[in-house]
C-alpha cells in the first residue's frame, strides 16, 4: 500500500492538523513515509502531534503555528516550508468550523466568522501554497468539503454556503493552475464520524436510523476520508482534476429507496415478482 501510493517523502501540508481529521490524515501520511507540515493555530497541540509522528513513523515533521487567515502567516508558513523542504508536493486544506443556528437567529458576526476560516482560510492557503507550486510545474491539493455542499445543512448557518465556494475554488484552481501541473479536488463526506459529528451517533437509535439510509448500511469513520484523500493526493490519481468525490457510503443513490411502499420496498418487489 505504502510504495503503491508512492507518497513516500512527498512534502505534505496539512491545515487543521491538530483537529481531530487533521491528526487522522497526518498519522497516515506518515504511515506513508511523507514529510510532513503540520499548521495549525493551537500551538501546544500541534508541537506535540509532529514530535509524536516524528518518533513513531521516523519520517521527518514540521509544525507550523498558522492562522489560515492571516496573510502574514500563510506567507511566514510557505517561507518555513520552503526553506525547511526546498518545495511542497501536497497542500491538503482541513481547517473548517460549523455552528448550528437557525437562519433568523445566526448573528451577522457568526456568518462572517464561517466565512473567513471556511473559505478565506482555503483561498489563501490555496493561493500562497499554489505560487510555490506553479514555480516547480507540479503540485496537489485536496480539500475537504460535504455533501452538504449540493444539499443545504439545514440550521447550520453558512456551512453549506462556504462549502459550496469551496468547491468552485477548487475548480478555479485545476481550471486555471492546470497548465502549470497543479492539481486541485474536493472531498465531500456524509454520514461519517468525525469531530464536528460524532456527538449524533452517542444515540443507538441515530446510528441505526442513519445507517439505514446509506446503501453501504454503515456509518462512515475517519479513515473512509482519509483514504479518500491520500489516494487524490497520490500520483495514482493523475489525471483527476477539479473532480468531487463523495465519502456518503451511497445515500446520494437511495433517494428513491426512501420512499416507503406496503410491506417495505425489497418485500413489495418480492410479492409482486411471484404473482
Amino acid at each position: 500500500m505504502t510504495e503503491w501510493l508512492g507518497l513516500r517523502d512527498k512534502v505534505v501540508v496539512i491545515t487543521g492538523a491538530a483537529g481531530g481529521m487533521g491528526t487522522k490524515f497526518s498519522h497516515d501520511f506518515a504511515e506513508q513515509g511523507a514529510k510532513l507540515v503540520l499548521m495549525d493555530i493551537a500551538e501546544e497541540r500541534v508541537e506535540k502531534l509532529s514530535k509524536e509522528l516524528a518518533d513513531e513513523f521516523k519520517v521527518e515533521t514540521l509544525a507550523v503555528v498558522c492562522n489560515s487567515t492571516d496573510e502574514h502567516d500563510v506567507d511566514e508558513a510557505v517561507k518555513k516550508v520552503v526553506d525547511k523542504f526546498g518545495r511542497v508536493d501536497v497542500l491538503v486544506n482541513t481547517a473548517a468550523i460549523l455552528r448550528f443556528s437557525p437562519l433568523e437567529d445566526l448573528t451577522f458576526d457568526e456568518w462572517k466568522q464561517q466565512i473567513n476560516i471556511n473559505i478565506n482560510g482555503y483561498f489563501l492557503t490555496s493561493q500562497r501554497f499554489g505560487r510555490q507550486m506553479i514555480k516547480q510545474k507540479k503540485g496537489t491539493m485536496v480539500h475537504i468539503s460535504t455533501v452538504a455542499s449540493h444539499f443545504p445543512e439545514t440550521y447550520s448557518g453558512a456551512y453549506s454556503t462556504t462549502k459550496a465556494a469551496v468547491n468552485m475554488i477548487s475548480k478555479q484552481i485545476a481550471a486555471e493552475w492546470g497548465q502549470f501541473g497543479v492539481r486541485s479536488n474536493c472531498v465531500l463526506p456524509c454520514l461519517v464520524k468525525t469531530p464536528l459529528s460524532k456527538d449524533f451517533y452517542k444515540d443507538k437509535e441515530v446510528e441505526d436510523g442513519r445507517s439505514r439510509l446509506v446503501a453501504s448500511k454503515r456509518i462512515g469513520e475517519l479513515k473512509d476520508i482519509s483514504n479518500t484523500v491520500l489516494f487524490l493526493a497520490s500520483d495514482r490519481s493523475d489525471y483527476t482534476n477539479g473532480d468531487e468525490i463523495n465519502v456518503d457510503g451511497g445515500i446520494g443513490i437511495m433517494m428513491q429507496d426512501m420512499i416507503p411502499k406496503p410491506g417495505g420496498r425489497r418485500q413489495y418487489a418480492i410479492d409482486h415478482h411471484k404473482k
